[in-house]
């Protein structure tokens, strides 16, 4: 799959219309986010079955403070509509591919059923 700008627009679309969504929240001035873009790319070709998509967070900025984005750039991933997976910082293609590998791997069902436990603890 292409990458696809991500934005408030589109956020519910894209999450649910596709089983696993990465976002790379990034802005133009921001060096780290420049080298990682071609890495964000080089790895959406890999695996076209997870939706790429890129927030720019200046212009996008409701959806970034949503997500509480304090630096970038940030990586997201959300599976099923969860989010399962956050980080700033640029990721090298090997923690990326890994990151991704274990998010494929993941039992939702799992994932939900802590999270409702959780819930239930505050």
């Amino acid at each position: 799959m292409a990458l696809v700008t991500i934005t408030q627009d589109n956020f519910n679309q894209i999450v649910e219309e596709n089983e696993i969504v990465i976002i790379d929240f990034w802005a133009e001035w921001c060096g780290p986010c420049k080298s990682f873009a071609p890495i964000f790319e080089k790895t959406s070709e890999k695996y076209p079955n997870i939706a790429f998509a890129k927030c720019n967070t200046e212009v996008e900025q409701a959806l970034s403070g949503h997500f509480q984005i304090r630096s970038i750039p940030t990586t997201m991933v959300l599976k099923e509509q969860v989010i399962v997976f956050q980080q700033p910082g640029a990721l090298p293609e090997s923690a990326l591919d890994d990151i991704l590998a274990q998010v494929e791997a993941l039992d939702m069902d799992i994932v939900r059923k802590e999270i409702e436990k959780q819930s239930e603890q505050k």
